[in-house]
């Protein structure tokens, strides 16, 4: 991007073709996308066979994936269900929730519960249902209770919005079998706060 930044499927690229001595191209392809400044599990195919398998499954909202994120507010009620419509102003980047007939709107559902609140913090584990662009970040936004640190969605503190994909869980391309992956945010502020694991 216009960062300059290298991608993180540059950089594995790299890291497959010297860990496998491999002369040519290495293939490696990104099924689904974590937002710039998020952190946390990501699954990428080494055969076009198994990315359009996996990608199937993103389509058909059949991986599972939770989310850990810190909010400025903590929500009301403490758990439960959001349904929104959301809208992507492409020149801006920046989604909305809109009226369910408003045009390009799609239908986006996140299941929550609070882990844990402090005094200025919640944390709570998300159950997303389906994966729209900024969908976390927005809906929370628009229930008035912002993730830290996400300036474009109506918080002013300093930092990387706290939001973080902590579990995934898809049917292997081949072996038709669960497979799941689970990583933890580094133990920096906000998640300094909270037992998140390791």
């Amino acid at each position: 991007d216009q960062s300059g930044d290298e991608d993180l499927q540059t950089l594995l690229k790299r890291w497959l073709k010297e860990r496998d001595q491999k002369p040519g191209n290495v293939y490696l392809s990104v099924v689904h996308r974590l937002d710039r400044p998020v952190g946390g599990v990501m699954v990428l195919a080494k055969t076009s066979k198994a990315a359009s398998r996996l990608s199937d499954q993103i389509r058909r909202n059949a991986v599972n994936k939770k989310y850990l994120a810190v909010l400025q507010q903590a929500p009301d009620p403490p758990e439960g269900e959001m349904t929104h419509y959301l809208v992507k102003n492409r020149k801006t980047n920046i989604v909305s929730v809109a009226s369910s007939k408003a045009k390009q709107a799609k239908k986006a559902v996140l299941v929550y519960q609070t882990i844990k609140h402090l005094q200025e913090l919640t944390l709570v584990e998300i159950d997303l249902k389906t994966g729209r662009p900024h969908q976390i970040r927005v809906q929370f936004a628009h229930a008035g209770c912002p993730l830290w640190g996400d300036q474009k969605y109506g918080n002013s503190s300093k930092g990387d919005p706290a939001l973080f994909c902590h579990e995934m869980e898809v049917e292997h391309p081949t072996k038709k079998e669960l497979i799941s992956f689970r990583a933890v945010p580094k133990k920096t502020y906000p998640w300094s706060e909270f037992d998140v694991g390791d």
